[in-house]
């Protein structure tokens, strides 16, 4: 590039990108705070301006992955729901017993088996999604701290 990033540029960047690791502490702030910084700087620096859009479109992508990893397991849940209605599936019967403990774990009575492939498999690919956001924003914000333009794998634009 011909015109040179000053370290106000770079540490501006690394802010935006660090930002959206607020979403720990403030409810939806990992596009509340870099949305500000971004619009508050991007008509000063080209710099700036590129990494505000990168960060919050990969916030953004990382929500809709996010929610279409939840929405896998919907149809799974609807085809649980009748089976919930029957009193004995949670042994609602056996109240009556509760001074006569007598513990038997058997794998035939086992009836949430089939909850558990598409709750584990959603709930790998949401880990999955948290380790990526996590890995790729400290990424970003230390190469963005070093003056390099950084591109996020796996992001839609949203914000062009």
């Amino acid at each position: 590039m011909a015109t040179s990033i000053t370290k106000h540029e770079r540490n501006l960047s690394a802010i935006i990108h660090a930002s959206t690791f607020s979403k720990y502490f403030i409810p939806f702030g990992n596009f509340i705070l870099p949305l500000i910084l971004w619009t508050a700087n991007k008509k000063q620096y080209d710099f700036v301006d590129y990494n505000g859009k990168q960060a919050l479109n990969f916030q953004i992508s990382m929500l809709l992955y996010a929610i279409i990893a939840g929405l896998i397991t919907i149809p799974f849940f609807v085809g649980f729901l009748p089976d919930m209605f029957d009193w004995d599936f949670f042994g609602m019967h056996r109240l009556s017993n509760l001074n006569n403990l007598n513990i038997h774990i058997d794998s035939d009575d086992f009836r949430f088996g089939r909850l558990f492939w598409p709750v584990g498999i959603s709930g790998i690919l949401q880990v999955g999604l948290g380790i990526v956001n996590i890995v790729y924003t400290i990424l970003a914000t230390i190469r963005t701290n070093e003056g390099e333009y950084f591109k996020y794998p796996f992001t839609i634009k949203f914000i062009k």
